[in-house]
């Protein structure tokens, strides 16, 4: 086909006129659906940035629904809560678990000593 072939006119102005509205509107209305196609997805893809942010810096309790500690007030209380275990596996003089574990390790020592093979 040549470019003289495409371009010729079916000789009916009425035909003509139409088959180019047509064309303009399929050409719109594929310019409008790939629109709201990116739309929509710069729409869901700042929604899961929003939600990223009310994870990262928490949210405030609200009527119905409890408040949600930010990322950095959970990794406090993550800290504060691996001090008291770490604590506790060391020997401090008496009260730790390290300590009530030597404890009982001295006793049964002292109950059943190992005996050599």
């Amino acid at each position: 086909m040549t470019a003289a072939e495409v371009t010729d006119t079916t000789g009916v102005p009425a035909v003509d006129t139409l088959v180019v509205w047509s064309l303009a509107a399929v050409a719109v209305a594929g310019a409008l659906a790939l629109a709201w196609r990116a739309a929509r997805g710069l729409r869901r893809f700042v929604g899961r940035i929003d939600e990223f942010m009310d994870d990262w810096q928490g949210v405030p309790a609200r009527p119905g629904v409890s408040e949600r500690p930010g990322v950095m007030t959970r990794l406090d209380q993550i800290e504060g809560w691996m001090f008291r275990v770490e604590h506790e596996l060391r020997p401090n003089g008496g009260s730790s678990l390290r300590d009530a574990v030597d404890r009982v390790d001295h006793r049964t020592q002292a109950l059943a000593p190992d005996t050599e093979p």
